[in-house]
């Protein structure tokens, strides 16, 4: 009696998962589809000027495989590049130069603001930084890019287009980032899934929408829209800068444009688990506004959503179940299915889709890890400065 008890609470939870998937595949903004991208523009009869910020910190590693690109850029408008060495230890500074002075092309200033004050997260003290720098320039536009981003030589031109012709006030596009390890294979496609799950890429360019989302690596923002939304002041405390960010933008009437990259690349290697590990706990619970009941409800819904149907169909094999296998691989081709899209975005084999679970499995441990080590007080990371008691207000707009 307990056995078939315990088979019809898997066969329940199982056919529940179906139907989130099926919810999910259809009515969350078809967030599984990659075919957001820049939308289709005309080029604007006067080029508006432009300002390029990039905050570095301790980034020697990665500039030279960067910083080139953004000073190739194929603009036929005026721009420059302002690169903010926040604390570097590792020479950034000094290379940006070198590399400028090699390079050529757009114009490079290095400035640097100092150490952040009470109350500023180091990137954003930064970008404060850069962007005051910028506004006595009198640019039209800003683009926010992270020093580990390359950009392809029309990426500006493509960008200031699609604002200019859909009336954006911001346009940001998730920068396709190094899928070479095999962590990375496992972990990175599975990061910007779970991402667009969250934030669907449709919904946020809809006028009115509440839905509000920027991916920072790439971020092409009006700098009136910046001031009216009092950007960065507004969002000074925010760990996810990016997501912090759009929601001012948005709160403040401006339009969001938000889609995958063509030739906007992160050049930041992850080879280890641990590197992946750092990365997605670093900001993980402050996505939950450090919130334990937040915490639980998604180490829930992760179990329900990703964990239940392969377990669903363990045990239905195990115990002779077809309605518990049926339903649990039912649960689980969905799942796979929404999958194999962003798996064909990253050229990557699809036999890495029916491994989700396993992927998700992780991210699950990393959240509980994000929480833990807030409750220990080291809160959220930045390049070696810790914020152990970040305000969630800011995140929360």
């Amino acid at each position: 009696m307990g056995q078939t008890a315990d088979v019809s609470a898997v066969v329940w939870s199982a056919a529940v998962s179906l139907a989130a998937w099926l919810w999910l595949l259809l009515f969350q903004g078809w967030f599984w589809r990659t075919d957001v991208r820049l939308p289709a523009a005309r080029d604007p009869e006067a080029w508006p000027d432009v300002c390029v910020v990039v905050p570095a910190r301790d980034e020697a590693a990665v500039l030279p495989a960067s910083l080139p690109s953004l000073l190739a850029q194929d603009y036929p408008g005026r721009a420059e590049v302002v690169l903010v060495d926040d604390g570097s230890t590792d020479g950034t500074g000094d290379l940006a130069r070198e590399l400028a002075r090699r390079q050529g092309g757009l114009p490079l200033s290095v400035v640097s603001p100092g150490e952040p004050p009470a109350g500023w997260t180091g990137k954003l003290w930064a970008v404060r930084h850069g962007m005051e720098l910028a506004r006595a320039r009198d640019p039209e536009y800003l683009l926010l890019t992270d020093a580990d981003i390359a950009h392809a030589p029309d990426s500006l031109r493509r960008l200031v287009a699609a604002a200019r012709t859909g009336g954006f006030d911001l346009v940001s596009q998730m920068a396709r980032l190094r899928v070479e390890s095999l962590w990375e294979r496992l972990v990175v496609p599975a990061f910007v899934y779970f991402f667009a799950q969250l934030y669907p890429f449709r919904r946020i360019s809809r006028p009115g929408s509440r839905t509000a989302a920027a991916a920072g690596g790439c971020v092409l923002l009006r700098a009136d829209a910046a001031a009216r939304a009092r950007i960065p002041d507004a969002v000074r405390q925010a760990v996810i800068d990016d997501v912090a960010v759009a929601r001012a933008v948005g709160r403040s009437g401006g339009r969001i444009w938000l889609g995958l990259a063509d030739g906007v690349d992160s050049v930041r290697p992850y080879p280890r688990l641990r590197d992946l590990w750092r990365m997605v706990s670093r900001s993980a619970y402050a996505q939950l506004r450090h919130s334990p009941l937040l915490l639980a409800g998604t180490v829930a819904g992760l179990t329900l959503v990703y964990l239940v149907p392969p377990a669903a169909v363990a045990v239905g094999v195990a115990a002779g179940s077809v309605p518990c296998a049926l339903l649990g691989g039912a649960a689980w081709l969905v799942m796979a299915g929404t999958y194999v899209p962003m798996l064909r975005y990253y050229r990557q084999p699809l036999w890495l889709a029916p491994l989700l679970p396993v992927t998700a499995f992780l991210y699950l441990l990393m959240t509980v890890d994000s929480a833990v080590q807030h409750r220990r007080g080291r809160g959220a990371a930045w390049k070696g400065r810790t914020y152990a008691r970040p305000e969630t207000a800011a995140e929360e707009g």
